[in-house]
């Protein structure tokens, strides 16, 4: 009998080794959960037959639990690289269903699908026309191909300054080419249709008829477009003409290939203080075709594709899942796992809500077994658990022979 104890005792701590080993040797695994061996004692006769003096019968593993606790996160600067602070697990699909992950490093495939390196697909809710989030549905995070298309520019913000003490330009006849004819002008890019950009420049001509009035002029590709338009200052430095603050020259065409382009000026934020005439910014609802740059990711889980003209355009919401009981899910490999009748079914949801976590881009989730030492320690109490079973086995044989050479 000492002899079968001491075996179920080897075996025991021989699967404690193996569970050891496996987390020591996926310590670099993206994602890993390591493992712990549980066990429990065994008795020859059912509990209701047990005396007090009853023996146990040796051990047994009675299960190799996962332990989901989260892994230092590391930088890896790629934007496709993602992980989860706090609970969740992504959701992967493949021609056998859905599976769930904590191992952030996907990439985009041949066909631009976002994949981990099985070639599973990330899976994200697709955007709404509202600007929302169907989070009913699900689909495969694939990056837009081509250009972002260009919008022409319609609407310019001004901020700058004109100076109170400037005198009236000592040419009264403005022309763009006569820097006597204005005092100071604004210089910015406008851009048609077609994406190509103009030169375009506001000046500002102070009116010698009044301490507070000044005519504006445009050109467009220094050709002129319109006439004057006037404005005016209120004691205080604030415009008050135009009323609505806005100035409109008419539309021009630089581009034959391209529609007219009508700017409207907002003149809200130009001022007459005593400082010197200056521009400090300018808005512009309007840019050129921009190409595919990178992918970002916001902590919500929200991706947006980039392109080179500062368009970023949502490509979908990261899905998470999450699970009554994650000791439940059945493990598919080291970091992968399917839904059981023991986890329950998932419970959907995005970054930063409910019970779910944020997702950091640019950082992966280490092993949660990064930590050799404790890893080390736990091998170290197997393989003593283990010498000390073998002893037994030696011992017994030892009194086994005894009594053998007693009888003799």
């Amino acid at each position: 009998m000492p002899f079968d104890i001491a075996l179920s005792g080897i075996n025991a701590a021989s699967t404690d080794l193996e569970v050891t080993a496996n987390n020591i040797a996926n310590t670099s695994t993206v994602g890993f959960k390591g493992s712990r061996a549980e066990f429990s004692q065994v008795y020859s006769v059912a509990g209701q037959n047990l005396s007090a003096t009853a023996a146990g019968s040796g051990v047994r593993v009675t299960n190799i639990a996962q332990q989901f606790s989260d892994g230092n996160t590391t930088q890896t600067g790629n934007s496709y690289d993602m992980a989860i602070s706090g609970t969740g697990f992504f959701t992967l699909r493949d021609g056998s269903g859905y599976s769930y992950t904590r191992a952030g490093n996907f990439h985009p495939d041949d066909n631009s699908f976002i994949v981990n390196s099985t070639g599973q697909h990330l899976q994200v809710y697709p955007p709404t026309a509202s600007g929302g989030y169907d989070q009913s549905a699900l689909q495969d995070l694939q990056l837009t191909s081509g250009t972002s298309a260009a919008k022409a520019s319609s609407a310019i913000g001004i901020t700058a300054n004109l100076s109170a003490s400037a005198a009236a330009p000592a040419n009264a006849t403005f022309d763009p080419k006569d820097d006597t004819s204005y005092n100071s002008m604004s210089t910015f890019q406008a851009y048609d249709s077609l994406g190509a950009a103009h030169t375009v420049n506001v000046y500002y001509a102070k009116d010698a008829t009044g301490s507070n009035t000044w005519n504006a002029y445009m050109t467009v590709d220094g050709t002129q477009v319109g006439g004057a338009q006037p404005m005016a200052f209120s004691s205080g430095g604030a415009i008050t003409t135009p009323a609505n603050t806005k100035l409109n020259f008419g539309a021009v065409s630089p581009n034959p290939g391209a529609n007219p382009i009508n700017l409207t000026l907002d003149m809200s934020k130009v001022t007459q203080f005593g400082d010197a005439s200056s521009t400090t910014a300018t808005t512009n609802d309007g840019y050129a075709a921009g190409k595919f740059s990178a992918i970002d990711v916001s902590s919500e889980g929200v991706v947006s594709a980039k392109y080179t003209n500062g368009v970023s355009m949502p490509l979908g919401q990261v899905a998470l899942a999450t699970f009554a009981n994650p000791q439940g899910l059945r493990q598919l490999n080291d970091t992968n796992w399917a839904a059981s009748a023991d986890s329950g079914q998932p419970v959907r949801g995005s970054a930063g809500s409910g019970d779910m976590g944020s997702i950091q881009s640019g950082q992966l989730e280490a092993s949660n077994t990064a930590d050799l030492t404790a890893q080390l320690v736990n091998m170290i109490k197997a393989q003593r658990n283990y010498q000390a079973n073998a002893q037994v086995i030696s011992t017994d044989n030892q009194l086994t022979q005894t009594i053998i050479q007693i009888r003799n």
